[in-house]
């Protein structure tokens, strides 16, 4: 566990208070899960699970930026014309930030061993960022723990762009997936062997089955991507590092109530959505089509319906259960999901559009021509020539927003990320 003394970052000249892990034997460790005492001192009196808009102001066809569609026009019902609640973030001077929309306070940085930089030096396995909450004292606080899948997401903004497939060096031009106004990111210490895009943040939320070839896997969110997936908890006995950010307040963040209306339609009493219980049915749509028949829907006497966007579809998402452990998608029960034959022939459940556009570096010529997914069944891969399921069934990747599946026989990028490009649709209205 890495030993850390109180630190002042450098060019900021912020001066942290009270940080220190402290070394102690296994046994006296309190876990995160444990340290649920709650100080509510400078904390918003905000309960329940209310969603971050995405900070999606940009408009897209299915290549390239456009003027944002009015009612009516191709490409209406995108994110960018129905945004949220938009971030509204504090800086504590203390190296704590508070979410004012979500009531949660985060640490400021990852540099977690003071030395004034976030590299790889900062990384921790996941029992070193368990056991490391309970002797985070940042700004005086002891009530800090290791944030769930769900927290983690309510920092990610997709003005980011990602850089997958930036081959340059230098990171002056890129847009992370986080408000670096407000926390203190870096990209990936490539000077130290890790890509550019390897800055995948720990949460507490291991997933129920196995990935790959058995990996016992926890899911993170990568800010420098813009992506959640499933992250080995270790590889060949050695376990994997990843950057760590701490949270408090609001633990009932995340936590969906749902109600079933008797009308074919589920209330989140926690969000204040409404969704609809059943998807699309078995036809796949492209993401324009998706858009076109969530914004012509009429149901349960509401014609308000919409595509959700990445992060109002990642709140439904239920990673207790998954289609290996529990036989069903990654969803409370209440939902019914249609079912489908994945690529190794294994029925599963799909992969469902949002109305979030996974932009790329704006010097692409096709910057705007995939869109966001949720994964609520396997999410499979085609790794060392067969289909595995590579990041787990609740994560989120992004598909073409039209194409042939047909073209990508072995998937794409480096765990070969099937592609599937028709997709299915659940629609949502706020209440």
């Amino acid at each position: 566990m890495r030993i850390m003394s109180s630190l002042i970052i450098g060019s900021l000249s912020l001066l942290m208070v009270g940080i220190g892990f402290s070394s102690c034997a296994e046994d006296d460790v309190t876990t995160s899960e444990e340290n649920t005492s709650e100080n509510t001192e400078n904390l918003p009196s905000i309960t329940g699970y209310p969603i971050v808009g995405t900070k999606q102001t940009l408009s897209y066809n299915n290549n390239i930026e456009i003027s944002k569609p009015s009612v009516g026009e191709d490409f209406y019902g995108q994110n960018s014309n129905y945004p949220g609640k938009q971030p509204s973030y504090i800086d504590n001077g203390d190296g704590t930030i508070t979410d004012q929309v979500t009531g949660l306070m985060w640490s400021q940085t990852t540099d977690l061993n003071g030395d004034g930089r976030i590299d790889n030096d900062d990384r921790m396995t996941l029992a070193e960022a368990r056991n490391g909450a309970s002797s985070f004292a940042l700004a005086g606080y002891t009530d800090w723990r290791l944030p769930t899948i769900k927290e983690a997401y309510s920092l990610i903004l997709f003005k980011g762009e990602d850089p997958s497939n930036y081959t340059g060096t230098s990171t002056n031009d890129l847009v992370a997936f986080i408000d670096t106004d407000y926390f203190h990111f870096n990209w990936g210490d490539v000077d130290n062997g890790s890509r550019i895009i390897d800055a995948q943040y720990l949460t507490t939320t291991e997933y129920i089955d196995y990935t790959m070839h058995g990996d016992e896997t926890v899911f993170g969110v990568n800010f420098a991507d813009g992506r959640i997936k499933g992250y080995p908890i270790s590889i060949q006995g050695s376990e994997r590092e990843y950057y760590v950010a701490y949270v408090r307040g609001n633990t009932s963040y995340g936590e969906n109530n749902f109600v079933d209306n008797g009308n074919g339609t589920i209330s989140d009493e926690a969000t204040g959505l409404m969704w609809m219980q059943d998807d699309n049915g078995d036809e796949g749509l492209s993401w324009k089509e998706a858009l076109e028949y969530a914004e012509n829907k009429d149901f349960a006497g509401y014609t308000d319906w919409r595509l959700p966007d990445a992060k109002e579809l990642q709140s439904i998402v239920d990673y207790t259960r998954s289609p290996e452990t529990t036989n069903s998608a990654a969803i409370d029960a209440l939902f019914n999901c249609s079912e489908i034959a994945n690529e190794n022939g294994e029925t599963d459940f799909a992969y469902y559009w949002t109305s979030t556009t996974h932009a790329t570096m704006a010097t692409s010529s096709n910057s705007g021509s995939s869109a966001v997914y949720i994964s609520f069944g396997r999410a499979m891969g085609y790794m060392n020539g067969s289909w595995l399921d590579v990041h787990g069934a609740g994560c989120q990747r992004s598909d073409p927003k039209m194409g042939n599946p047909d073209d990508y026989p072995e998937g794409h990028g480096p765990q070969g990320d099937a592609r599937r490009i028709y997709n299915k649709v659940r629609l949502v209205r706020t209440k």
